[in-house]
């Protein structure tokens, strides 16, 4: 049988080395049309200098300008190559590419050298690639560890080494690739861990700043700073064993002197940021690029506030704290006692009873209705619909002026008020003040049993701090771009008279004899202050909302599963925590007396002859209007007052009255030992829902 002759051995050599040429052209060629392509696809230089790929940079400013947080990638000045440190560049290339300035895009020494080592060790110990690389996949592509991704990646490479200078390459590479911390590019390294800007880095901090690109997080300086330092020794030698650096300079860099500022404190703050930070969707065009955010927090406000719940709220419990500046400024925020644990902002998302601290809205009505603080009322037992409310001390005081009422929060007066003047009445003042969500109309409603949020009760008495005048909260004064573009500045809001100034005048005196005399003792500061307590049924919720020198200030304390607390009264720990926070926050501002004294309008003013002239001479009555009033029409009267008719009624005019007024007489003195004796409110038709049986009834130590 013949057999075919054996092909010989330098043949099939010649043959491998014809076919392996050919397909090495075929590769070459491919990869000529591929980097042809690329090129081709290329972005212009100026459109890979913006960094939107990256994502939208937020930072977040304090009122004073200091950085509170920075969401996103965190983008500094982008600086032209010309601006970068020597030093800067140096390190870089020495750390990571040492060949750069010679090779095409790809490193062949640097990809045999990390062969050699996978054979030896059986993993992937060192890499190969270039800064060009390293920039295409930045730029371009994923980290994922394939062998097609590092096909394209040297594509792009050698596209990119075509397509630009070295130095714009290197320009690129530092001003966009990540160091750790959020923090895109040598200038926001630079801000980010030593403060200022990357065109003043010395020869440690670049060193530091070299050696991070290996690995972000391990050798953070914010995380750990002898990591960093150990790192930037590693840079600082090789600078010198490739002709960078001498080691005399090498050695006066001494990494272990660089000082890293401290990572920016985020805990209480983000509870304002993630209220405030929200509203950029209704302020702003929706934009890709990097902003800042002014807002209206102060930072020494804001720690102060932190400290003071920290400090006073009871163990086991919540504490939360919003104060307000006169124009609606949020100047801190408190959510709860740590935003780590728990994110629940309880200043702007909680909603809980509010107990007497809701009187204010019950006695804004009574005084807008025409009573004064000086008014008597008896403080007697009352039923009303069958609900009858009892007092803290169990007992009844008796004949007691409207003033003593609200600092004593006497229940059974603001019962009869809200029996007198309409329960759904005084739900419409809250409702004025802007109070949101569902309000009670039965009777218990007078004692606090809707629930509310402390920013809403916060902002309805900063409206009473501001003479009657609306003070909306907001949180963002403007935001501009990187390039200091503005995008938005908050203007200053329209006015919006929620009650005449004498009711607020009187309704903050009122208040401020709750904290001289009543049960917000606790809350004094050694300088005016006015506000109200308020405490729950079994001591769930405790309250303390007040105002001075014009800052208005709330407190809430409380358990998030509404379980008692003992003790947990508002005239406690809640005026405690106020007074704690109010001493600082308002000490460089000046001392303000309250303006107690206000015009009253013309039907609440005594007439008297400068006024109606001398009734001898028969001059005729006017109104307020100047019209003619005949004599046999009663004039306005006290709401409250048995027989009253309210403003701009007509009724029997009271002769005797009329007669002590106008000077024709004087009132009879009571007899010696005996005191005038005040008339209780009149109860007045209502209509408001029958009793709920499954409405919450207040405690009677509710106060």
């Amino acid at each position: 049988m013949a057999t075919s002759p054996r092909p010989k051995p330098r043949g099939l050599i010649v043959s491998i080395l014809r076919w392996g040429l050919a397909l090495g052209a075929l590769l070459l060629l491919a990869l000529g049309i591929s980097v042809a392509v690329a090129i081709a696809s290329l972005p212009d230089y100026s459109t890979l200098s913006r960094r939107s790929d990256l994502g939208q940079m937020v930072r977040v400013r304090a009122a004073d300008g200091t950085l509170l947080v920075s969401l996103g990638p965190s983008f500094g000045r982008w600086l032209p190559y010309r601006e970068i440190p020597p030093t800067m560049r140096s390190a870089m290339i020495a750390v990571e590419d040492k060949r750069f300035r010679s090779h095409i895009g790809v490193d062949p020494i640097g990809i045999a050298r990390s062969f050699k080592v996978r054979l030896t060790t059986g993993a992937w110990r060192q890499g190969g690639s270039t800064i060009t690389q390293q920039l295409a996949r930045n730029i371009f592509l994923t980290n994922s560890r394939t062998f097609g991704r590092k096909v394209k990646e040297a594509v792009l490479a050698l596209a990119l080494e075509r397509k630009f200078s070295k130095d714009q390459i290197l320009e690129l590479y530092l001003n966009r690739v990540y160091f750790g911390g959020g923090a895109y590019g040598i200038d926001a390294a630079s801000r980010t861990f030593y403060g200022h800007g990357a065109e003043q880095l010395s020869l440690g901090e670049a060193a530091i700043i070299a050696g991070l690109v290996k690995a972000p997080s391990n050798y953070s300086p914010t995380a750990d700073v002898q990591a960093a330092r150990g790192r930037a020794g590693v840079v600082l030698n090789s600078m010198v064993e490739n002709g960078f650096l001498d080691a005399a300079a090498a050695a006066s860099a001494n990494p272990a002197e660089i000082k890293v500022q401290p990572a920016a404190k985020q805990n209480s703050v983000r509870y304002f940021t993630d209220w405030a930070l929200p509203q950029l969707d209704t302020l702003i065009d929706e934009t890709s690029d990097p902003i800042d955010v002014w807002t209206t927090l102060d930072p020494g406000m804001q720690s102060a506030a932190n400290r003071a719940i920290n400090a006073n709220t009871p163990k086991g419990a919540q504490g939360a704290l919003v104060a307000l500046d006169r124009d609606g400024a949020v100047r801190a925020m408190i959510g709860g006692r740590d935003y780590v644990d728990s994110i629940y902002n309880r200043a702007t998302q909680a909603q809980r009873q509010p107990g007497s601290a809701w009187k204010l809205f019950v006695y804004l009505t009574a005084l807008e209705s025409g009573m004064k603080p000086t008014d008597m009322i008896v403080d007697e037992p009352v039923t009303i619909d069958g609900w009858t409310p009892r007092n803290s001390t169990r007992t009844n005081a008796g004949p007691v002026s409207l003033r003593e009422a609200f600092a004593r929060s006497i229940n059974t007066i603001s019962a009869k008020i809200g029996d007198q003047l309409g329960f759904a009445t005084i739900a419409d003042m809250a409702r004025r003040f802007g109070v949101s969500g569902t309000i009670s109309t039965y009777p218990s409603m007078v004692l606090g049993t809707s629930d509310v949020r402390l920013i809403d009760m916060t902002r309805a008495f900063a409206a009473v701090s501001n003479r009657g005048v609306s003070a909306m909260p907001y949180a963002i004064r403007k935001v501009v771009t990187a390039e200091g573009r503005l995008l938005y500045q908050h203007d200053a809001q329209e006015e919006r008279v929620l009650v005449a100034p004498y009711v607020a005048a009187q309704m903050t005196d009122l208040l401020q004899t709750a904290v001289l005399s009543g049960t917000g003792r606790a809350a004094q500061i050694g300088r005016p202050v006015a506000g109200k307590t308020g405490t729950t049924s079994s001591n769930k919720d405790g309250w303390f909302i007040g105002f001075s020198s014009g800052l208005t200030t709330g407190v809430w304390m409380g358990r998030d599963d509404a379980r008692p607390v003992p003790g947990l009264q508002g005239g406690t720990a809640p005026a405690r925590a106020f007074s704690s926070f109010m001493r600082i926050a308002v000490a460089r501002r000046p001392v303000e007396n309250f303006q107690l004294e206000v015009p009253l309008p013309d039907w609440q003013l005594e007439p008297d002859e400068e006024v109606w002239g001398n009734i001898a001479d028969e001059a005729p009555l006017v109104d307020a209007d100047g019209n003619p009033i005949d004599q046999a029409v009663g004039l306005p009267t006290d709401p409250l007052a048995p027989g009253a008719q309210p403003p701009g009624t007509a009724g029997p005019a009271d002769q005797q009255w009329l007669d002590e007024v106008l000077g024709r007489s004087q009132a009879p003195n009571p007899p010696s030992g005996t005191a005038p004796q005040p008339q209780p409110p009149q109860q007045q038709p209502r209509s408001v829902p029958p009793t709920d049986p499954l409405q919450p009834r207040p405690d009677p130590a509710q106060r």
